[in-house]
């Protein structure tokens, strides 16, 4: 670590994975604006490099400002915001979370500051999570533009009498089962690199990566689904997840990720193996499904309208002006 000031306020620099305290107080302040905003400020593979052991300088450098004493809303030094760099070579993505009772005090402006000190901006493009106005100035001020936007999508029943058919077709010759851990890991990872061979973090996935999540308290195995031929080869898939009830927001499951690869294009796996995790889902007992779509990927944005899904908010990706 490296402590630092950004004008008034510390800013510490920390490359590779934070310790447990530090840790542990970067995720007060995540928690803290999940349950401000109602959606997470970080994305799912910035957490899983935050919580990693092997993470180091050649892909995490985290920055945190700290509210001094005198400004401070408890005894000490409040943690008010911190900045995650997640780098891939050269390349990297940035997403800033501050906490909510030090919003709109330039904290997210003494971030990037002691960034640019640190690292510098080349090579990195921003997350905004919920697309907030403030992301978009601070955006704005330091020469970036919107480049992506990544729509939030809901489907909410009214009684799980509302629920899809149980009598889903599958073309002939297919089956569908679900994920046996210690067994799928590779052809997974096959199939899904496959289907997303062009999707900037989907099919980038590793095994490592997918460890990490079947790690995790809401993996599974049971909802995640596969559709395979008669020599058991994966075709597509459908991964669902569940998120936990918290502050004043019941649990919601999620339409994680559902991928067909390009061999099986055209059979309508899509359709079908989306219906089946959504029923899966509402069997469980969740009311309310939500699902990440690109805006311009018209082609699935009109299959979950269709299916009941409704826009509900967004992500929002910054990009050096220059690339334009």
């Amino acid at each position: 670590m490296s402590p630092a000031k950004t004008g008034s306020w510390p800013v510490t620099v920390i490359t590779g994975t934070p310790d447990p305290d530090a840790l542990r107080d970067i995720f007060s302040v995540v928690d803290a604006a999940e349950d401000t905003d109602g959606n997470p400020p970080l994305s799912e593979q910035t957490l899983v490099e935050l919580r990693s052991k092997s993470a180091g300088a050649h892909n995490l450098l985290v920055l945190t400002a700290h509210a001094p004493e005198e400004n401070s809303v408890t005894e000490g030094e409040d943690l008010a915001g911190v900045a995650v760099v997640v780098l891939d070579g050269s390349e990297g993505v940035l997403e800033i979370v501050v906490h909510p009772t030090y919003r709109n005090g330039g904290v997210g402006a003494m971030l990037v500051d002691k960034l640019l000190e640190a690292r510098g901006l080349h090579g990195l493009k921003a997350w905004s999570h919920g697309g907030h106005e403030a992301a978009a100035d601070l955006a704005a001020s330091y020469g970036f533009r919107a480049i992506r936007e990544l729509w939030r999508m809901r489907l909410v029943r009214a009684s799980l009498s509302d629920a899809p058919s149980t009598n889903l077709s599958t073309p002939s010759g297919v089956r569908l089962r679900t994920f046996v851990p210690h067994q799928d890991e590779a052809a997974w990872l096959a199939a899904n690199a496959a289907a997303f061979a062009h999707h900037p973090e989907q099919g980038a996935m590793t095994l490592s990566d997918l460890q990490a999540r079947m790690a995790e308290p809401w993996f599974d195995p049971n909802g995640f689904f596969l559709a395979v031929d008669g020599n058991g080869e994966i075709l597509g898939f459908h991964w669902t997840k569940v998120h936990p009830s918290r502050a004043g927001q019941e649990a919601m499951g999620e339409v994680y990720v559902v991928g067909v690869t390009p061999a099986a294009q055209g059979m309508g796996l899509g359709k079908t193996l989306t219906l089946q995790g959504i029923e899966y889902l509402q069997r469980s007992g969740l009311q309310a499904i939500m699902l990440y779509v690109d805006a311009d990927n018209e082609a699935a944005v009109a299959l979950y309208r269709k299916l009941g899904f409704t826009k509900w908010d967004s992500d929002v990706m910054y990009g050096p002006m220059a690339a334009s």
